[in-house]
């Protein structure tokens, strides 16, 4: 769902550009290998930030900034993770409108209400609602022999408006009047989903998690000097 590149904030400072890719959702003992590999023991090194995302989420990448709290991402990738393909595309196209987009605590939050989202994926542009609306839900009279005289285009237009909905990449989308609830108020994430934490000290880790994370860092890759180069993706 989501890429994190964690980055060592204390080696950046001092000109050492020392990461590495986190993948959401991921559990505790991810990143406590990751930032021992990148040198964050939580003695030297304790600060960390975010240099980079990789995503499949269309639109979502430009909503996340550098010092986003892990456990918080770790729970947004969740609750994405958690949705089906059909959903994933509603929320995308929740994205496009632009509401609870502000901050991951809304991004969370906008993925646990999308119920009160109508979405329609064959819309495409006014005409097509226009035509949805006069066929399907049979919201005008029309004689068969008027038909082809009618503007469904503009009257898609006088629809939407009516609506407050937005054509998307995905489809059409408009709120449906339903409360949307605060599921999630901010930092008070729950423990099922809270995953950072620094490597622990040799002398107070059991000895086979010793030989189990050292192995692991031995044969992983070394972690990346550069990050990839940030660009604007929608």
């Amino acid at each position: 769902m989501i890429e994190a590149y964690i980055t060592n904030l204390g080696k950046y400072n001092e000109g050492e550009l020392c990461g590495e890719y986190l993948k959401l959702p991921a559990e505790k003992s991810d990143v406590q290998e990751l930032l021992a590999r990148i040198g964050v023991d939580g003695i030297l090194y304790e600060e960390t930030f975010i240099t980079d995302y990789e995503t499949d989420i269309e639109g979502l990448y430009r909503l996340l900034g550098e010092y986003e709290n892990v456990d918080e991402l770790n729970y947004l990738a969740s609750m994405l993770a958690d949705l089906d393909k059909w959903e994933l595309e509603k929320f995308e196209a929740a994205l496009e409108c632009g509401d609870y987009t502000s901050n991951v605590e809304q991004l969370i939050n906008l993925a646990q209400n999308l119920d009160c989202y109508e979405f329609y994926p064959d819309i495409e542009d006014e005409e097509d609602l226009g035509v949805y609306y006069a066929r399907e839900l049979d919201s005008l009279s029309i004689p068969e022999h008027l038909e082809h005289y009618i503007d469904y285009e503009a009257y898609g237009r006088d629809m939407a408006i009516n609506d407050g909905g937005v054509f998307t990449k995905n489809g059409y989308i408009m709120q449906n009047g339903d409360s949307f609830i605060e599921h999630y108020k901010g930092r008070h994430i729950p423990d099922d989903y809270r995953i950072f934490a620094f490597p622990a000290p040799p002398d107070k880790m059991p000895m086979k998690e010793q030989i189990e994370m050292y192995s692991k860092m031995i044969t992983a890759p070394a972690a990346d000097k550069l990050a990839p180069a940030r660009d604007e993706r929608a």
